[in-house]
């Protein structure tokens, strides 16, 4: 096909010898420039996507990338617990109170979709369980959850959380790490990205998975994106843990411990060639973080020393299996806590593809069973181990987080026993060091539709988090592909009504 003398003039004009070799240079030249001064945050679109601040990169040793870093500002919260449950936790069940449900229950009023994410809706359905008021603030919860209604008086709750989407993989990605996609980093990366640990011989992150297995969005939840790999969470639970962690019997003690000697001689040597290589030092840091967890999560992991009266607590016996292996799961990480691991992401669910029968909160039939099968597992122990942490005075330095990705709608489904998802209105609340006690932050509709007053959005709920860990969101940032990314993206406002 012949081009147009117009463009095979110009065509001719550009792509000689001289003006390609010349436009390559100069584009070259300016490529390295930007990333310069892109990395020192002096662009001023850096200055832009950091709220007008230049961004606070933490200093990392990259031969010891886990080493405990000093956070923007002083806060309370020193560790986190996330305690999330995937699948979608019903709020209007649980601990959003709306009377006009019940007035108006089998009534379709007008406004209120007629289709939804899975079908056709029907009618108005009163709360499931029934609501009765609790502790000395008064704070209205369902029977589903009698033993975290007992604790209202300590918890902070945000009832007019909205979300970007009403699928759950997205849902998790988008609550977990800022966007609905995968490859970037979770909250517990950027929390051990800026912060390091306590602890040297444990990891800094911990994600302490479902014992049914991971939740949809799978290892994304707790991954690294693209910051290092020393900030992904490690992955175990008290019913499997790391692999490789035992040494063979054959190897007696001291030639295993001789063996590691020469290894770390020999590792030396090898980064003493290759000075400043990061890469290099952070995959020896991570073995070698490897070899001390050996010794270090067996301990941590042994739950023998435990009393009788903890483990009758947690509700270890006298219920289901389940309800046993997550009780377990919540006094592992009560020990990780003790421990000094910076982040300990605890899950309450996981993907329905990867087992039988009801794995998280998905509720789409039969929300009666479904919830009720959810909270015998996770209502006893969670309160159990949010008690006990509260016993040891670790609440004092611990930020608690009590999470799901978004709520369910006020009308049943089509099918008229299960609930649809709703990304409009959601709870979950804070409790712990530097928030209020016995507190509450918005105010969805009548019905628990859509957030209405005070709305508050993903981005402003994770600023929060970060606020109280003495992290500006705004400023934690990560140069990748061309651009400042940060957990809340370009987006956030740290709810400071919240903040003891």
């Amino acid at each position: 096909m012949n081009l147009p003398e117009s463009l095979s003039s110009l065509g001719r004009h550009f792509l000689n010898r001289r003006n390609f070799l010349h436009t390559a240079g100069l584009s070259g030249a300016a490529i390295g420039l930007t990333s310069l001064l892109s990395s020192d945050g002096l662009l001023s679109e850096d200055l832009k996507t950091a709220g007008g601040k230049k961004p606070i990169r933490p200093r990392i040793d990259s031969r010891n990338p886990y080493a405990a870093r000093p956070s923007h500002f002083e806060a309370p919260a020193k560790q986190v617990l996330v305690i999330y449950c995937p699948g979608a936790v019903s709020h209007i069940d649980t601990f959003d109170y709306k009377p006009a449900l019940a007035r108006l229950h089998g009534q379709k009023p007008n406004g209120l979709p007629a289709v939804t994410f899975e079908g056709p809706s029907g009618n108005i359905a009163k709360p499931f369980w029934k609501f009765k008021p609790r502790g000395e603030s008064g704070k209205m919860t369902s029977d589903l959850l009698p033993h975290l209604g007992r604790q209202v008086d300590d918890f902070c709750f945000f009832h007019a959380l909205s979300t970007q989407t009403s699928a759950h993989p997205q849902g998790e990605n988008f609550f977990n790490t800022g966007f609905t996609m995968e490859g970037f980093p979770s909250f517990g990366a950027w929390t051990t990205y800026a912060l390091g640990t306590e602890n040297q011989e444990l990891p800094a992150f911990v994600a302490i998975n479902d014992p049914r297995g991971l939740a949809r969005s799978g290892k994304n939840n707790f991954g690294n994106g693209f910051l290092p790999a020393a900030f992904q969470g490690t992955a175990f639970n008290s019913k499997s843990p790391p692999n490789n962690l035992g040494r063979p019997r054959s190897i007696p003690a001291r030639t295993d411990a001789q063996t590691v000697e020469l290894l770390k001689l020999l590792n030396s040597r090898h980064l003493k060639k290759y000075p400043g290589d990061a890469d290099l030092a952070g995959r020896i840091a991570s073995y070698e973080l490897a070899g001390k967890m050996q010794s270090s999560v067996p301990q941590v992991m042994d739950l023998a020393k435990e009393s009788e009266a903890t483990l009758k607590a947690y509700g270890v016996e006298g219920g289901s299996q389940l309800r046993g292996h997550y009780a377990r799961n919540c006094i592992l990480a009560r020990r990780l806590l003790e421990k000094g691991v910076r982040v300990v992401q605890l899950f309450n669910g996981s993907d329905p593809s990867g087992g039988n029968g009801i794995t998280n909160w998905d509720s789409h039939t039969n929300i009666a069973k479904t919830h009720a099968m959810q909270a015998e597992i996770m209502d006893q122990p969670t309160a159990a181990l949010i008690a006990d942490l509260k016993q040891r005075g670790l609440l004092k330095q611990t930020l608690v987080v009590w999470a799901t990705e978004f709520g369910r709608m006020p009308f049943l489904q089509g099918n008229g026993t299960g609930r649809d998802h709703n990304p409009g209105a959601f709870t979950c609340f804070l409790a712990g060091a530097g928030v209020k006690k016995g507190f509450s932050y918005g105010e969805s509709d009548e019905f628990g539709f859509k957030a209405m007053v005070d709305k508050t959005s993903v981005y402003d709920f994770n600023a929060t988090i970060l606020h109280l860990m003495g992290l500006d969101h705004s400023r934690l940032t990560f140069y990748h592909n061309g651009l400042e990314r940060r957990l809340t993206n370009v987006h956030g406002h740290v709810v400071t009504e919240v903040t003891a």
